[in-house]
């Protein structure tokens, strides 16, 4: 997202940190109840380009990216030898180009670990934040589509054509738009004639809802893909039948001959807590029993979060933040199964 864009919409209320517009809680309701619509200023882009870029990433990914056709995206992990997340991706083409979409606080560095894997590959890796406007677009079945999105009918991952660049289907209720920064404004204004805009809380809360994990610099190397649940259709982030990538051996194990002990569960909470924070269980007692994967403000009140943890400590009902005397999590259901 370019600076000018950010610049626009400071004139249109977006705080300097990009989470909010106006009231929190109104934008939370909003984003719960209706059609909304956000700058997601908190996310980044890596370009793939040259002759070599689809099997130089399908090497390196937990997915199938050889598979990814011009109307297609894949969620998708970069992973250590050990089989531990160092990033998660939204993939996508462009053209013949990859765009690859993280956090932009591991971008640099991802940037750079990717680079080190292309020795004679026919691929080149750049930083293309600034080239593309990434906007989140999130409404109920019953609300009308925006103008925008209007006719881009797509299931699940789907990718279409749209004025200025590219709509992506996340859900059933969330896109992401990765728009020309030259059209970006006057594509988000028709946005926001119909829907409201809001800022990062509201979209973060919706990532919540949904499920959807991501990896942030303070749980890089935290979790294997089966702790986030990226081998469930419902996230679809791994696939058992590509080939070696890094740490395939150990998530090949995990799925056929071990257990997953831990989950990622959705959960309430009072007060907010840092992604990358331990969670604890009388079970474990002072050995911490998971991890805080991401949270965001509930339009309940107070806080939800994603919350990795060891399945028994949730099934026994009691899993305390910070410390065994800690707050105690309320777990609230996910929109899917944990088969």
């Amino acid at each position: 997202m370019t600076q000018e864009l950010i610049s626009f919409l400071a004139t249109q209320g977006l705080t300097e940190d990009g989470s909010r517009f106006g009231a929190v809680a109104d934008e939370l309701v909003a984003a719960r109840d209706g059609a909304v619509v956000a700058p997601l200023t908190d996310l980044g882009v890596i370009r793939a380009t040259g002759a070599d870029a689809a099997g130089f990433l399908h090497n390196l990914m937990t997915n199938d990216i050889n598979g990814i056709g011009p109307n297609d995206a894949r969620f998708a992990g970069f992973c250590t030898p050990k089989g531990r997340l160092l990033a998660l991706f939204l993939i996508w083409r462009e053209g013949d180009d990859f765009l690859l979409m993280l956090p932009r606080d591991v971008l640099p560095a991802m940037l750079k670990k990717l680079s080190m894997y292309v020795l004679r590959s026919k691929v080149k890796l750049s930083d293309a934040t600034g080239e593309r406007t990434l906007i989140g677009y999130s409404a109920p079945a019953a609300v009308p589509p925006a103008p925008t999105l209007a006719g881009a009918e797509m299931p699940r991952f789907g990718v279409a054509a749209v004025e200025g660049g590219q709509a992506i289907r996340l859900d059933d209720t969330r896109w992401l738009l990765a728009l020309d920064p030259a059209t970006a404004a006057s594509s988000w204004q028709a946005l926001a004639a119909a829907a409201r805009p809001v800022g990062l809380a509201a979209w973060q809360w919706l990532e919540i809802a949904a499920g959807q994990p991501r990896v942030v610099a303070a749980t890089q190397e935290a979790f294997v893909p089966q702790m986030l649940n990226m081998e469930l259709p419902a996230v679809a982030g791994v696939s058992f039948s590509k080939g070696c990538y890094p740490g395939q051996e150990i998530v090949a194990r995990t799925q056929y001959l071990g257990k997953v002990k831990r989950r990622t569960f959705r959960a309430r909470l009072a007060a907010a807590v840092a992604p990358g924070t331990s969670v604890y269980a009388p079970e474990t007692g002072d050995q911490h029993c998971g991890a805080i994967v991401s949270v965001a403000p509930s339009p309940a009140g107070g806080f939800e979060c994603l919350v990795c943890v060891q399945i028994g400590a949730v099934e026994a009902g009691e899993v305390h933040v910070g410390a065994l005397d800690g707050e105690r999590l309320e777990f609230l259901p996910l929109p899917y199964e944990m088969t």
